[in-house]
């Protein structure tokens, strides 16, 4: 088998002037061929190794989207090194935050080295704690192209198969303790089995805006379409955000045929995007739309398609995917040979008696989008909390095993542990099979997805607890879907005093301040209430989802009309 840098460095022989990405910044479009890439690598193996970084340490790349991270990326594999790519800091997040969060990767990765930008450096030497791993600060400005690439002198190209090869973090310090890390052999396996899945040829041109640090970017749109010598067309995710309607004009433009969205983007752009925006758009080339990393929601299908079916889109382009970074991407597919199915179920049934039984004519029904069939490889079971199988229709924890799943999570062979049972990965998510497919119903777990990011509540909880007047422990953070967003907005609820509304209003302002500087997360909704109203566990925790049901249970007895 081989590794990533090895089939990178033969695309460079074979086909070196072949564009392998194209990065939209600002309002230029710039190709980069298999050349310019692999010297560009090249150069940063080059200076990973005089810095003294050996192969199988890991390298932390701090990079906004653009030619340097790509390259970096790519150049600490080629030194045999485990590249991880953190978050940039960006304007909503407040430097101590992001100094703690970049101090807690360090302290649980240990790196040997950080490539960032020359102005950034600052800011990254200050989080480094004294007697930290990290030996180097590489500033990927001074990093010049190698001026030769012979094939020799790359330590990368000698690592097993069966090497890590990348790390991934999620976001936010809990997530930044939990690297996942994945092997070449995983992630070459995944990238075969998904790319014949969804039929995937050099003939495709991916289009993404998709952050890298994130599974869906990293491999659908950055890893799989390079290696596979598709096209990518690459912008940035703060450009997206910006200009939406960007997307779709690098769809047009380029002919794309294949992009990934989390749940609320459908929302955002069928919302956000004006007609003047549209005009000349052509999107009758994009094949598959496929909806990911998020609560998939029929509504926003149908708001996507009802927006965007003037300009080509086709319902049939609408594509689901069930995926996790513990799988490297994808664990099932829908939508690519056959429409997605819908599956309209009794919602009381399947609330109540965790029974997704089909709904009646005139009953109350939840049409739940599917996931697809369980890609080739990947096998799928619903557990319950026993452990055991569950028969059709009934809902439980999702179990997977594959010929794709981490090595396990960096440094923490205690998480690594708890996160499997008899082989099987225990993905914390809940959801049942019917016909042969995956539906997904919730999380067993806490956290929270808002625009396709993960959002760990003990962060916001810890935020809120700082607050004057909250009392210690009683804090609670939880997700709650919104419709018209496609998204979850985020909920605290905590304990204070008896006091008066005056004093509950700068309380929850306080909360509300602390969580917009301490994360990057904008908090929709905070409610102060009397000590006591939390509910605990038989542990003594706070109960997270007893919690949200009874905050939606208040919300809607206090919007019911009275009389």
């Amino acid at each position: 088998m081989n590794t990533l840098p090895q089939i990178l460095l033969r695309s460079f022989q074979e086909v070196p002037d072949r564009v392998a990405v194209h990065l939209l910044e600002d309002d230029a479009d710039t190709p980069v061929s298999f050349r310019r890439l692999v010297e560009r690598a090249a150069g940063f193996s080059l200076a990973l190794t005089e810095a003294g970084v050996r192969p199988g340490e890991v390298v932390v790349l701090i990079l906004q989207h653009g030619e340097a991270l790509v390259a970096s990326f790519f150049g600490a594999m080629m030194l045999g090194a485990i590249p991880s790519i953190m978050p940039f800091l960006t304007e909503k997040l407040s430097p101590e935050h992001y100094r703690r969060s970049l101090a807690a990767l360090v302290e649980i990765t240990r790196p040997a080295a950080i490539i960032t930008y020359a102005d950034f450096a600052g800011e990254v030497r200050s989080a480094i704690p004294p007697g930290s791993s990290v030996r180097a600060v590489l500033l990927s400005e001074r990093i010049a192209p190698a001026l030769s690439v012979d094939g020799g002198g790359f330590p990368g190209l000698d690592r097993s198969p069966a090497e890590i090869c990348l790390l991934q973090h999620s976001s936010g310090t809990t997530g930044l303790q939990k690297g996942v890390a994945l092997s070449h052999e995983a992630v070459l396996n995944q990238i075969e089995c998904y790319a014949r899945v969804i039929g995937m040829t050099a003939a495709d041109t991916v289009v993404s805006w998709l952050p890298l640090y994130h599974d869906m970017g990293l491999i659908a749109g950055f890893l799989m379409p390079i290696l596979r010598r598709a096209p990518l067309v690459l912008m940035s995710p703060f450009e997206w955000v910006r200009a939406p309607w960007k997307l779709l004009r690098a769809v047009s433009d380029h002919h794309g045929t294949l992009s990934w969205l989390p749940n609320f983007a459908y929302n955002f752009c069928a919302t956000k995007i004006r007609d003047r925006e549209l005009e000349g758009i052509d999107l009758s080339s994009w094949r598959a739309v496929i909806n990911c990393s998020e609560p998939m929601r029929l509504s926003s299908h149908e708001a996507f398609l009802r927006r965007f079916n003037p300009c080509g889109l086709r319902p049939e382009s609408l594509a689901t995917c069930y995926a996790m970074a513990e799988n490297v991407f994808a664990v099932s597919q829908g939508g690519i040979e056959a429409p997605v199915s819908v599956d309209r179920v009794d919602t009381r049934s399947l609330i109540v008696d965790r029974i997704a039984r089909p709904a009646q004519e005139d009953g109350d029904a939840l049409p739940m989008l599917s996931a697809g069939r369980p890609i080739p490889n990947s096998r799928v079971r619903i557990l319950d909390d026993q452990r055991r199988d569950l028969p059709e229709r009934h809902v439980g924890e999702i179990a997977i095993h594959s010929d794709c799943m981490l090595t396990g999570y960096f440094n923490r062979d205690d998480l690594t542990a708890k996160a499997f049972h008899q082989g099987w990965y225990l993905t914390g998510d809940l959801g049942y099979l019917a016909g042969g497919e995956v539906y997904i119903t919730g999380r067993k777990k806490d956290m929270i997805i808002v625009g396709g990011k993960n959002i760990y509540p003990q962060d916001l909880e810890e935020l809120a607890g700082q607050a004057s007047g909250v009392h210690p422990g009683r804090v609670v953070a939880f997700g709650v879907f919104n419709d018209q967003m496609g998204t979850e907005d985020v909920v605290v609820v905590a304990e204070a005093g008896l006091a008066d509304e005056g004093e509950r209003r700068r309380i929850a302002d306080d909360i509300r301040g602390r969580i917009n500087r301490g994360s990057d997360v904008v908090l929709r909704y905070v409610k102060i209430v009397e000590p006591r109203w939390l509910l605990k566990t038989s542990s003594g925790k706070i109960a997270r989802a007893a919690n949200r049901e009874k905050y939606l249970a208040d919300d809607k007895a206090e919007r019911q009309p009275s009389g």
